[in-house]
């Protein structure tokens, strides 16, 4: 069975920084995308950024130049580093993975960004 557990979350002053991670647990195959979302305060999830086993990554429009997504492919790992926090990043961060077998969530991990 294939779990993912993400960590990093955490209370963060804006201007801040921090560095999101999601393990993979499990037979994923060496092809498979990862995923972070997120949903805010009294809004739907939102896509923020993909990668690929291969390296690829998508970025939504919304989150480039502060998000950055990266990978480790030997461990099974993504990353999702975040910089010059804002208030408004607040939000549960949610990992997703596809591989050819299936999909999985994440149990989400908070991230909140207040002084």
């Amino acid at each position: 069975q294939v779990q993912l557990v993400e960590s990093g979350g955490g209370l963060v002053q804006p201007g801040g920084s921090l560095r999101l991670s999601c393990a993979a647990s499990g037979t994923i195959g060496t092809l498979y995308s990862f995923g972070w979302y997120r949903r805010a305060p009294g809004k739907g999830r939102e896509l923020v950024a993909t990668i690929t086993s291969t390296g690829d990554t998508h970025y939504e429009d919304a989150f480039e130049g502060r998000f950055t997504i990266s990978g480790d492919a030997a461990l099974k790992t993504m990353y999702l580093r975040i910089d010059t926090l804002k208030p408004e990043d607040t939000a549960v961060y949610y990992c997703h993975l596809i591989w050819p077998d299936g999909r999985v969530w994440g149990q989400g991990t908070q991230v909140t960004v207040s002084s």
